[in-house]
């Protein structure tokens, strides 16, 4: 049985084939000037056998997120990234480029291509990456990207696609993101039997949102919906609220 928790925002944690792999972990209560909707059971998610990291912006490379999990996670970055973490003391951390493929227990992980700029602000530079994992499934996590023809090729055989649908404002920001409607038009050329909207619901201005959830965090998963019915009627959409669990 493989199960799927959508901790929240690009943060999803797989149990496959007895590994458990944890995307872009960010954890914290309060990041930059961003505030967190709802707590994290850190504990819980320790013991993790491999993080894999799409790219180096602050709300999915968290280095003190990355640390409650523990140094000697092993922890996969796209090529250019790894001396921001053995600096902070991680010692198993493996870089990666377009293609390369890392075994985690009987898991497969491969990078591909994310159409979307990876660079550390003022910091590290590095593009981003998305990551499909083999195993008794094959899931492909985007992290942060655009549409990109070569979606095509990753479509044979997917059965479960985590697309980012929105981001942690009000609006997307600069390129290189999916919107609801966009990520519609992904589950077109991924054609995963099921699609899993991530990077919505959990962070979000420390201004905003003080007394109410403002509705940049309620209306994207329902806007998926609508337009990925349109889009892709044969994929079956589940939205996971953050904290939720799916089993195949």
């Amino acid at each position: 049985m493989t199960q799927i928790t959508y901790v929240g925002h690009a943060t999803v944690l797989v149990e496959m084939n007895g590994g458990r792999v944890l995307t872009d972990p960010v954890l914290r209560r309060r990041v930059a000037h961003l505030r967190r909707r709802g707590e994290v059971d850190t504990a819980a998610l320790r013991g993790v056998d491999a993080v894999l990291v799409s790219h180096a912006h602050y709300d999915h490379l968290d280095r003190r997120s990355l640390e409650l999990l523990g140094r000697s996670t092993l922890v996969v970055v796209p090529r250019g990234l790894g001396g921001l973490l053995r600096r902070r003391g991680f010692e198993r951390v493996v870089e990666m480029d377009v293609g390369g493929r890392v075994t985690v227990g009987e898991l497969t992980v491969e990078a591909t291509h994310a159409e979307h700029r990876g660079d550390r602000p003022l910091g590290a530079r590095a593009r981003a990456l998305g990551y499909v994992l083999d195993g008794s499934h094959r899931l492909y996590f985007a992290g942060d990207t655009e549409l990109f023809d070569g979606m095509t090729s990753l479509a044979a055989s997917l059965d479960v696609a985590f697309v980012p649908i929105w981001g942690w404002g009000p609006t997307l920001g600069r390129g290189g993101h999916l919107d609801p409607e966009r990520a519609a038009d992904a589950l077109k050329l991924l054609r995963p039997r099921i699609a899993v909207p991530i990077h919505w619901g959990t962070y979000h201005p420390l201004h905003l949102g003080l007394r109410v959830a403002p509705a940049f965090m309620r209306d994207p998963p329902a806007l998926f919906v609508r337009a990925a019915a349109l889009a892709a009627p044969g994929v079956d959409v589940r939205v996971l609220q953050p904290g939720a669990t799916l089993e195949l």
